[in-house]
């Protein structure tokens, strides 16, 4: 089988999964917004910046997500059936955060907006906690195919530069760490997550 043909089958599938989860995102802040022709602009926007915050985060994530598959197979240059699954999982991830992000989005607007503080309390926690926790996923998983991909150059083309390869291992080692850490700072409070949470998405 063409192992170039095969893997651009693969990217062009998870592109496709990536393109349609990142427009799904818009959907919350369009439906956060029905109301607009009822309220004044800006206070509606001071309503909803969480809505919009979220929406902004969990783009750039996929983004980024994106960007380093995009990178991860202008190395890999073959497929196998391990390497499929783990990419399903990577999708599956991404597929996922449209939910946490509207979740996020809703129960930060209400906590800001002072609606049912106590009971949104609990609710904006347990949504940071998931959103978080999506994400230290795709960290993990990303992981698990690269370091499966490259052992022993099981699925590296034969000229592969070396170089690239060492530096995507360094960067891979921080990405789940930084991500474990907003994961854990979430349980001492949903607030302080997504700074350092901001730190992570390079990685």
């Amino acid at each position: 089988m063409d192992e170039k043909k095969e893997t651009s089958r693969v990217e062009a599938f998870s592109d496709g999964v990536f393109a349609i989860a990142i427009t799904l995102l818009i959907l919350d802040v369009t439906s956060a917004f029905s109301d607009a022709s009822k309220l004044e602009l800006f206070g509606l926007l001071q309503q909803q910046w969480t809505v919009l915050l979220a929406f902004l985060l969990s783009f750039a994530t996929i983004g980024i997500m994106w960007l380093n598959h995009h990178r991860l197979f202008t190395l890999i240059v073959r497929a196998d059936h391990t390497l499929l699954v783990l990419n399903i999982l990577l999708l599956l991830a991404a597929t996922v955060v449209p939910f946490p992000t509207a979740l996020l989005g809703r129960y930060g607007a209400d906590m800001v907006n002072g609606v049912d503080v106590k009971n949104n309390g609990a609710n904006f926690w347990l949504a940071t906690i998931l959103y978080n926790g999506v994400f230290l996923f795709v960290a993990v998983v990303y992981n698990f195919l690269w370091r499966y991909a490259t052992h022993k150059r099981r699925l590296l083309s034969r000229d592969v530069d070396m170089e690239a390869v060492r530096r995507i291992n360094r960067q891979y080692l921080l990405g789940p760490l930084f991500y474990a850490i907003a994961f854990a700072l979430t349980f001492l409070s949903p607030w302080l997550s997504p700074d350092t949470y901001t730190q992570v998405l390079a990685c």
